[in-house]
């Protein structure tokens, strides 16, 4: 990979663990400055610390809550005055779910939407007209292969993943007159905690590791991917393993795919 990424101002969300925390160490060894963002402060200064060791340039921590939409443009704001401009946004903050969709209340449903769909496009609506004033920017959207096909156990998170390719794909569409890029990265099974921290349906973190995600890429290939993605302008990025197979049998072959879905073992 060349020097891409060298010394351009690079922010992720949900940078304190799993893919995010990753990303940032692989943005940090080509020498990038970086904004971290999530929830956990303590968690972030780690990161941080770690990322400045592996090479990062500037490195800033800004808390961010993206369920709190309010406060989103004024965070973007107070980031803007220390950075002046934000190069790449990679919004990989967001929940998963392990419940049946009969077994989910309400307010989990809408709890996952409100910071799967509905944070990442207050933060992206937030930071766009900078992006547009200096006529460049990439976001980076890490969504998931059930962005692209449902599956058990995950109704509500499936749907929040798939608005996201549909917000995405219309904002690409509208602003494809502008210097602007913007792609989704779609992983599949990954080790990290996102089972561990999946809602159940009353709302309650599951607390267990799923053998599927136990037996995932490590976080660091998925993210070697979705740099390679960046830096190609690719528009879309599907990664994993044999769960990949999904995308295809669900556009060509979709009634059989449904019959093995509802088989699969989902965690």
């Amino acid at each position: 990979m060349t020097d891409f990424f060298h010394q351009k101002r690079i922010w992720v969300t949900g940078a304190s663990s799993g893919i995010g925390e990753a990303l940032a160490y692989s943005f940090a060894e080509h020498g990038a400055h970086l904004i971290l963002s999530a929830r956990n402060a303590h968690e972030l200064q780690r990161v941080a610390e770690t990322a400045k060791s592996k090479g990062a340039g500037n490195v800033w921590v800004q808390p961010l809550d993206l369920a709190r939409h309010d406060e989103i443009p004024g965070t973007v704001a107070a980031v803007l005055k220390q950075v002046g401009k934000v190069d790449i946004l990679v919004n990989c903050g967001g929940i998963s779910q392990r419940s049946l969709a009969l077994d989910t209340t309400l307010e989990v449903d809408k709890h996952l939407m409100s910071v799967n769909f509905f944070g990442t496009v207050a933060l992206t609506k937030a930071l766009l007209p900078s992006m547009l004033t200096h006529q460049l920017g990439h976001i980076v959207t890490v969504t998931s292969l059930t962005g692209k096909f449902g599956s058990p156990m995950r109704s509500t998170y499936a749907a929040s993943k798939h608005a996201l390719h549909g917000f995405f794909d219309s904002l690409r569409a509208e602003l494809a007159h502008t210097p602007l890029r913007f792609t989704l990265a779609c992983p599949g099974f990954v080790r990290t905690n996102v089972s561990i921290n999946a809602l159940t349906g009353a709302g309650r973190p599951q607390g267990t590791m799923d053998d599927a995600t136990e037996n995932g890429l490590a976080p660091e290939v998925a993210a070697r991917h979705i740099l390679r993605a960046i830096e190609r302008g690719k528009e879309e990025v599907w990664i994993g393993g044999k769960e990949v197979l999904g995308v295809y049998l669900k556009r060509f072959f979709p009634a059989y795919f449904s019959k093995v879905l509802a088989k699969a073992k989902v965690t």
